[in-house]
């Protein structure tokens, strides 16, 4: 076994989904599935298949056909298909449901846990130690019955006695573990604590030297990167991460963050990834997209500043040598400008090859409507960047079923009179409805006047718009996050509490037309509302 490679199991489509605002569609988890195996991702976790049937059928599709194709990167082990993992609480319904889902993939993992420290031992599970230890053993054992590759995580081990988690981590490794995942669950630790435990683990358990250690901190304290660095360096051979860090509360630790950190400082590190880094930037912008959560400007590593500089004595010293205020160049997480030059005169084979290049694989059809698009925006702007490409294919690709299209949107708004609206949709009968509204400015009237056609109440949580580009001819991207307000959307069942939560849907629309993007980003969002209500029976 290599000891200086470190597995990257990602948790985006599991604990980064629980990010409030964050549902995806089946189709979005699939398409943020098969980047994160192109971008060599060990190990990816799906889902949590006892949330709701469909999370279940997500899992599913994903052990299907992204759990059976040949991973990207560089590994030891070569090409083969990424693990393909569903989280189960210690329950045998919860083990059961995670093994249907996974069952499908060249290489499943069924992931169970349980809480080992004492406030969550007395208050949530009303348990005494003996029967959690009896417990935790019993469903690991339950799960090996499914399953060869088995992980264990004894939730809040960050608040745990670390004598009872030898205890606990010795009779679950009996029992058939594989993977022992050590969670900071409320982010709860420094990286001097977590290092010693750790450390401690690996000293003292019983038959910890047939296992893989693994870490999984969150960001409460804004320390979760510190922690899992911390961690590897202790001898953990596993961290467990997310794109752009996202997560319940504060957040996960950021997968880029990670990868990057043991990269760039390998001398201090000595310990490798699998991770086709160039690939970083297109994963950070999708995850973006699809759950309307955008990455803040000053965030690490994918962050729109991570390699600006606006300080006259950092463009000085840039223009002498790139490493004085840069400690990896923008192309290594892939930030780099498209040799190609498209614009109108840019015939369809040329659109296919650079479409290829950034990782999209179009059949036919997609291809003819990619084109059209893509001419439609190269006769409004001289030439069609990298970024502008990637704008087109997150709102053209993978959106949920169109209950209701924007077919025209006029609008009539500044100081002389009352913001207007008309938007004109194609309703699920095929059929044309127009409808007129006027609000407090051209977005909110057009939003109300959709809320008349559509009646389907819900409340927006979240509005945000950003240009794509520089320019006054920028492509504007919109991101809206909505929740239903009558109740009658099932809810989803959290692994943690084992309560239901409220849903929320995200929506994203891009266009040169701001109004129109943000017109398209809302009805996106209504869409998988009307889905999850099943008001319409799906074709």
């Amino acid at each position: 076994m290599n000891t200086t490679y470190i597995r990257i199991f990602d948790t985006t489509l599991r604990d980064g989904e629980q990010s409030p605002g964050a549902t995806l569609t089946s189709n979005e988890k699939l398409e943020i599935a098969r980047g994160l195996a192109r971008m060599g991702v060990d190990v990816i976790e799906a889902g949590f298949p006892s949330a709701s049937p469909d999370d279940l059928e997500g899992v599913r599709r994903i052990a299907q056909e992204v759990g059976n194709t040949p991973r990207g990167g560089a590994h030891p082990e070569g090409h083969l298909p990424p693990i393909i993992c569903g989280l189960a609480r210690a329950h045998k319904g919860d083990i059961d449901k995670a093994w249907e889902a996974v069952q499908h993939a060249a290489r499943p993992r069924i992931h169970t846990f349980l809480a080992t420290s004492p406030i969550h031992m007395k208050y949530k599970l009303r348990m005494d130690p003996e029967e959690v230890i009896e417990r935790a053993a019993e469903m690991v054992a339950y799960a090996k019955q499914y399953c060869d590759d088995v992980e264990f995580s004894p939730e809040d081990a960050g608040r745990s006695d670390p004598e009872f988690l030898y205890l606990v981590l010795g009779e679950v490794i009996k029992a058939g573990a594989t993977t022992l995942n050590i969670p900071d669950t409320v982010g709860y630790t420094t990286p001097d604590e977590f290092y010693r435990l750790i450390r401690g683990i690996i000293e003292n358990t019983p038959g910890i030297e047939n296992v893989i250690v693994s870490v999984h901190c969150h960001n409460d304290l804004g320390m979760a990167t510190a922690n899992t660095l911390a961690g590897l360096r202790a001898g953990a051979r596993q961290a467990e991460v997310t794109i752009n860090g996202i997560g319940e509360r504060a957040g996960n630790t950021s997968l880029e963050e990670v990868v990057m950190a043991l990269h760039t400082r390998r001398p201090v590190f000595g310990l490798e990834t699998g991770i086709d880094t160039t690939q970083i930037t297109r994963m950070s912008r999708m995850v973006s997209n699809y759950t309307g959560i955008p990455v803040q400007p000053n965030k690490a590593i994918v962050g729109a500043n991570a390699f600006a500089h606006e300080a006259g004595i950092h463009q000085d010293g840039m223009l002498k040598h790139e490493a004085t205020y840069e400690i990896m160049r923008p192309e290594t997480v892939g930030l780099k400008q498209s040799s190609l030059v498209l614009g109108k005169h840019s015939g369809r084979h040329a659109l296919k090859v650079r479409l290829a290049e950034l990782g999209y694989e179009l059949d036919q059809d997609e291809l003819d409507t990619a084109f059209q698009r893509f001419k439609d925006l190269a006769d409004k702007k001289k030439t069609v960047t990298d970024a502008d490409l990637e704008a087109l294919m997150t709102d053209q690709l993978y959106q949920p079923r169109e209950f209701y299209s924007l077919d025209g949107l006029q609008v009539a708004c500044g100081t002389m009179g009352m913001p207007t609206a008309t938007v004109r949709l194609c309703g699920p009968d095929g059929q044309m409805h127009v409808q007129a509204a006027i609000g407090t400015g051209p977005v909110d009237a057009a939003y109300k006047a959709i809320d008349q056609i559509v009646q389907m109440p819900n409340t927006l949580l979240e509005y945000a718009v950003r240009a794509v580009t520089e320019g006054i001819d920028a492509i504007g991207e919109v991101s809206v996050r909505i929740q239903a307000d009558n109740g009658s959307i099932p809810q989803r069942t959290s692994p943690q509490g084992g309560r239901p939560r409220p849903r929320t849907f995200g929506g994203h629309g891009a266009e040169t037309d701001i109004i129109v993007a943000s017109a398209k980003a809302y009805l996106s969002a209504l869409n998988k509302l009307l889905a999850a209500s099943g008001r319409f029976e799906n074709p």
